[in-house]
Order: C-alpha cells, then sequence, then structure tokens
C-alpha cells in the first residue's frame, strides 16, 4: 500500500489541497512542517494524532519542520466560540523549551520558532509587505473567521491567518517547505499560507489536514475540554494512559487504532476481527495501550502500567508501592486512619457508613473490603504496620465504592 492509500485507508486525510499532491507523497523528498502553539508545555494525545502523521511522512522519504509558534502564540488562534486568553511572554516561553525538548526526544524533528523571523516585522512592513496580498472577503469567508462573525472577533485574532500564512512563506523561501499539515481546523489558515505563496512570489505550495481525534460524542481530547491525555509522563503517567486507552469506547478503538497507533494495516485488520467476536478480551485496547505508551515512554513503563492494572484490583495489591496505589487511584476520596481505631468507628467517623448500625451490617454481609481482603471481624483494628507500605489502606464499600485510607 502506498503512503497516500494507507493515511487514506487509516482515516487520516480530511483535505487535499491539490490532487498532484498525492503523487509527491508517494515519492518522498518532500520538506513539509507542522506547527503548534506553545499554550501548554507538553502535547496531548490530540497533538500525537497529528504529530503521528507527520512521523509516518518521515519514514516514507519526507523530511519535517516543527514549528512551535513563539509569536503566533502571543496571539491565539480564534476558537469556535471564544477569545482565547492571552499568555505571558515568560510562559509562553517555558511553553516553547519544554515542547522543543518533547518533540525533539519523541520524533527527532527539528524545532524552529516562528518568533525568530516574525519579532523584527515593524508593523508599516507587516501592512505592506504581506497584509496586501489578503482580501478582506477572503478572509471573513474562512471558517474560523466566519463561525465568530455573530460573537465578535479582535482584529488581533483576526490577524492570525496572515501570521501564519506569513510562516509559511518564510519556510518555503529558507528552507524549501512546500507542504504544510495540520488539523482540520487549520485548514483556512494553511490554505492562506499557500495563496501568500503564489501571489507573493509566485511559488507552488501545497497542505492537508487531518481529522481532529474525538470520543464517540464528536467532542476533542483536549485541555480546554478538561479531558486532556498528556504525553508527559510526569502529567499522566503510562498506568493513566493504558486505563485510559483500555476504557476507550469499543466503537471507537479500531478508528484510533488506524490513527494513533504504527500496526500494519494487516495487524489492524486482525484485531478488528478479534474486537468484533470477543470484545470482553479488550485485545484491540491493550494493542492500542501498548503501540503508544512503548513509542512514548518505553516497554519498561509499559509493563509497570500493566503490573499496576493486574494488581491492583486483586488480592495482589499489596506488591504495590504506596506511591502506586496513590497513582492507581487518583481522585479517589481520602479519609484519616487512626492508629488502631475499631473498624466500626472508623467506617462512621469518615461517613463511609451513615450508623454504626450500617456499619456492622456491611461487614457481617462482607461488603467491606481492606486491601482487597473482606473483613468479617465488627472488631477488627487498623493497624499502620498493616497499611500498604505503612501509610494506605484502600477500603472498598460494596462493589464500586472506593476511599483510600491515609495513616496519619
Amino acid at each position: 500500500m502506498k503512503l497516500f492509500d494507507e493515511l487514506k485507508w487509516r482515516g487520516l486525510i480530511n483535505d487535499v489541497s491539490n490532487p498532484d499532491l498525492e503523487e509527491k507523497l508517494n515519492k518522498g523528498g518532500l520538506t513539509f512542517y507542522i506547527g503548534t502553539d506553545p499554550t501548554g508545555d507538553s502535547m496531548h494525545i490530540g497533538h500525537y494524532s497529528s504529530f503521528s502523521v507527520a512521523k509516518r511522512l518521515k519514514e516514507a522519504g519526507h523530511n519535517p519542520i516543527l514549528l512551535v509558534g513563539g509569536a503566533t502564540g502571543l496571539i491565539g488562534d480564534p476558537k469556535p466560540n471564544l477569545e482565547r486568553p492571552m499568555i505571558s511572554k515568560e510562559q509562553l516561553d517555558h511553553n516553547y523549551q519544554g515542547l522543543r525538548k518533547q518533540v525533539e526526544k519523541i520524533f527527532g524533528f527539528k524545532v524552529v520558532n516562528n518568533f525568530d523571523w516574525s519579532k523584527d516585522i515593524n508593523f508599516i512592513d507587516y501592512l505592506r509587505d504581506y497584509g496586501k496580498y489578503f482580501s478582506l472577503n477572503y478572509m471573513l469567508a474562512k471558517e474560523t473567521v466566519k463561525s465568530r462573525l455573530d460573537i465578535g472577533i479582535t482584529y488581533t485574532e483576526f490577524s492570525y491567518m496572515i501570521m501564519q500564512s506569513l510562516d509559511f512563506l518564510h519556510l518555503y523561501e529558507s528552507e524549501n517547505c512546500v507542504l504544510q499539515i495540520g488539523g482540520q481546523d487549520q485548514w483556512g489558515n494553511i490554505t492562506a499560507g499557500i495563496e501568500l505563496i503564489r501571489k507573493k512570489i509566485g511559488g507552488v505550495a501545497y497542505g492537508f489536514t487531518m481529522p481532529l481525534i474525538t470520543k464517540a460524542d464528536g467532542t476533542k481530547f483536549g485541555k480546554s475540554e478538561g479531558n486532556a491525555i498528556w504525553l508527559d509522563k510526569e502529567q499522566t503517567s503510562a498506568y493513566e494512559m493504558y486505563q485510559f486507552f483500555l476504557n476507550v469506547e469499543d466503537s471507537m478503538v479500531i478508528s484510533y487504532l488506524k490513527y494513533l497507533s504504527f500496526l500494519t494495516p494487516d495487524k489492524i485488520i486482525e484485531l478488528e476481527k478479534k474486537h468484533l467476536e470477543n470484545p470482553h478480551l479488550r485485545e484491540a485496547h491493550k494493542a492500542l495501550a501498548e503501540d503508544v505508551i512503548i513509542f512514548l515512554h518505553g516497554k519498561d513503563e509499559f509493563d509497570k502500567a500493566v503490573y499496576m492494572s493486574e494488581n491492583l484490583f486483586s488480592e495482589n495489591i499489596t506488591n504495590l508501592s504506596s506511591e502506586d496505589i496513590l497513582l492507581g487511584f487518583k481522585g479517589v476520596k481520602q479519609v484519616e486512619v487512626k492508629d488502631n481505631i475499631n473498624i466500626i468507628d472508623f467506617l462512621v467517623d469518615n461517613a463511609i457508613c451513615s450508623s454504626k448500625r450500617e456499619a456492622r451490617e456491611m461487614v457481617s454481609s462482607n461488603a467491606i473490603n481492606i486491601n482487597n481482603q473482606k473483613i468479617t471481624d465488627v472488631e477488627y483494628i487498623f493497624q499502620k504496620e498493616n497499611a500498604i507500605d505503612k501509610k494506605v489502606f484502600v477500603v472498598k464499600k460494596g462493589k464500586k465504592h472506593y476511599f483510600l485510607g491515609i495513616c496519619n
């Protein structure tokens, strides 16, 4: 399968600026760029979808450049429904350094910063040398602008398209960069850059976009949606990422395998068949988690995530460290455990049970587990030496309600 055909099969081609691009992609040798603004100091899984396409192009013989928008990040790409908050220059520089190191480490791409060539352009030159090539009607017709007209868009945001077009022109001239790729929400900015190159210097450039990765309901994975899965393992651990992929919707897992994994089409087709026959085995989910986590963090981190997952809800929970427990139960309510406190008093004092009567009934009916061991004795006493690392008890009430008992 040729490169373009595989990208189409994976669902990774949304818009293409010119039909000639198919042959050029299959041939190899293009210098291209993909951009991101440093609104955070780490990429998330939404970025990974696009950057994995850039990696596929690199492996097919093309030359990638990552542009981190030190200049455009100060302005902000228009969102569909509201203006982005301004980021301080200090925060932007911090984010830039984080993204640069991350991309160089994970993908090995060359990284450039558009602040380097934008900072010395004065306002008059900006209007004369670039602004005159943009028709107001042309800009208003772009979806990113049109979607904001009813609620209002500032001149600052309106200018973002020109700034990104200037980037494409600069890289075209300085790096022989003839292709820009990005998420489908960047289509208007990409085509504007292609037009600027044509009008100003008579050059021919290309662009294509990829679909944005979404959940089954169409919502994006990203920090503004509050559900970001970060590529930095200090912000999203390998275990958390493993759980995320293990629990993605069954209806989406094959699409995610196509978007995110570097497994061959034959392997994905095989996994799809297994998934349809035995979805409860979650083989497709596990294969997706393994491919992404090993690529990002290495096999040791993946093996540790699997080990935690297999032991966290089993009788082997005591094999884990207190740090593993706290990570695995992030977000679970933490309650105080006083040394030598009786189980009944503990359940009532921490509002796990509403009364001593309910607490006794729960214990007597085998509904209370401590470190995944059933507690049937109403005289059970919590002792610090029995806690995991002498720090943590995992308390389970019924089938689903977990609490972390923290020793004082």
